[in-house]
């Protein structure tokens, strides 16, 4: 995969919304590449779909039914206008539980209006109970999404466009204001139908979830066998975002930065110590020193 710029990515997925905009000015000014941003429609009173990476015997989730998950455009939206620099990716933007003219249009707004910073990162998600809310059809959804991509694509062009395929069919048609640069799909999941997903469709790879260095060198194999599979074995400006559950120094991340690694999710705001009852400004206080740390520590340097 060809040498570029190594760019650290602050996550904010379970950080109190009203904190996401000052720790996105302060990225900013510390030389992180980017936010990235998770999604969510809600969290069922009665959940029964298993969450595909839960560590519990129920399958439920790790957060709580309070966790917030501001809508992931919205918060782009907003924190482009706060910044200059940083670039916004989306972990992961469950695109198949909205229909295809939604989804075109909140994103290819939201990559005019953020200046051209936007990435979509997207999965098929996982809820059954979200799906069904939407009227989306949970089950052909990998399918779905899938043909959605290219019909991203197409509508994103300006001008008239129209698209036919199995699942959307498009009369033609204008979405008004187009993005004026391809917005990067970024595949999201290490199962094997997302790394099929990822080689033949997308621009890019990301990471699910947090791993241990095992792991992740694991599941870079196996995402390089299949872009040789696809054909792709060194595709030009093919991004890969990684998250690791290990101690951070500056030799792990040049290891995996060597090795094709273009894009670390970090969050050093979530492992400090905010007791309960703790005054949200001295909780910010604290996690933007955790963020100050880091950047001095390891973005900086690596």
């Amino acid at each position: 995969m060809s040498e570029r710029p190594i760019r650290f990515h602050q996550s904010v997925a379970f950080l109190p919304t009203d904190q996401v905009l000052p720790l996105a000015r302060a990225c900013d000014e510390l030389g992180y590449g980017g936010m990235y941003v998770s999604d969510h429609l809600f969290n069922p009173r009665h959940l029964t779909s298993r969450y595909t990476y839960s560590v519990r015997q129920d399958g439920a989730p790790s957060w709580g039914p309070e966790t917030s998950w501001p809508d992931p455009m919205c918060t782009v939206s907003a924190l482009a206008g706060a910044t200059e620099n940083l670039v916004f990716t989306t972990g992961i933007y469950i695109a198949p539980v909205r229909d295809l003219m939604t989804v075109a249009k909140t994103v290819g707004t939201t990559a005019v209006l953020s200046g051209n910073r936007l990435r979509l990162g997207v999965g098929v998600g996982w809820c059954k109970e979200e799906f069904d809310q939407t009227g989306q059809d949970f089950a052909n959804r990998g399918k779905r999404l899938d043909e959605m991509i290219g019909a991203l694509r197409t509508l994103w062009q300006g001008g008239w466009v129209e698209f036919h395929g199995d699942y959307y069919d498009v009369p033609e048609c204008r979405i008004e204001p187009h993005p004026t640069e391809p917005v990067p799909i970024i595949g999201g999941g290490h199962s094997p139908a997302a790394l099929r997903r990822t080689a033949a469709l997308c621009d890019g790879w990301v990471a699910a979830g947090a791993y241990t260095e095992e792991e992740a060198w694991a599941h870079l194999a196996a995402l390089r066998a299949a872009l040789e599979k696809a054909g792709r074995g060194d595709p030009d400006g093919f991004t890969v975002y990684l998250s690791l559950k290990e101690r951070p120094t500056v030799d792990l991340y040049q290891r995996f930065a060597e090795a094709g690694v273009t894009d670390f999710i970090c969050a050093p705001w979530m492992f400090v110590d905010v007791p309960p009852g703790t005054p949200d400004d001295e909780a910010l206080s604290r996690r933007l020193a955790a963020v100050q740390w880091f950047a001095d520590q390891i973005v900086d340097k690596v």
